[in-house]
């Protein structure tokens, strides 16, 4: 069900592609777009990456960094982000603590099996901790473009 606008962000601890550890308090200052995403190499996941690796620049004009985070190991995640050069951090959530604190876990169907998976979300979160956005159900195509139109929104609301 994804958190709500205006909760503050829980703080985590996890460990990005270069096997550093990370927390979301390390970004306090900073405006942040934390993406949640199923699996390193599938076609989707894939795609809104590489739109967020080709977009970055516009994303850090806004004093932004991206995260993406997904079950997946750290040592997949060196993988991925090498072979995309991807041009931001991917933690590892092998344990899917951080898909709970962000209730991004939820019932998905393949071949007609039920199984606990992570729903492709997006959270925007500003420089003291408070989600300021939150899509649920993200579509890879044109999802970087609304992330940059809210950020455009957002900020200048705090002009």
């Amino acid at each position: 069900m994804a958190l709500k606008v205006g909760e503050i962000a829980p703080d985590f601890v996890g460990v990005t592609d270069s096997e550093e550890q990370i927390k979301l308090s390390d970004y306090r200052g900073k405006w942040l777009v934390l993406y949640f995403y199923p699996k390193d190499n599938t076609s989707g996941c894939t795609r809104e990456a590489c739109d967020f690796r080709d977009n970055y620049e516009r994303i850090t004009n806004y004093n932004a960094e991206v995260i993406g985070v997904s079950p997946d190991s750290a040592k997949s995640h060196k993988n991925f982000k090498a072979k995309h050069n991807l041009n931001f951090h991917l933690v590892a959530d092998t344990d899917k603590e951080i898909c709970k604190l962000y209730d991004v876990l939820g019932e998905k169907s393949m071949y007609g099996k039920k199984y606990l998976g992570v729903i492709r979300t997006t959270y925007i979160i500003d420089p003291n901790g408070t989600i300021q956005y939150v899509n649920p159900k993200v579509t890879v195509d044109g999802h970087v473009d609304e992330i940059i139109q809210e950020l455009t929104k957002l900020q200048k609301g705090n002009d």
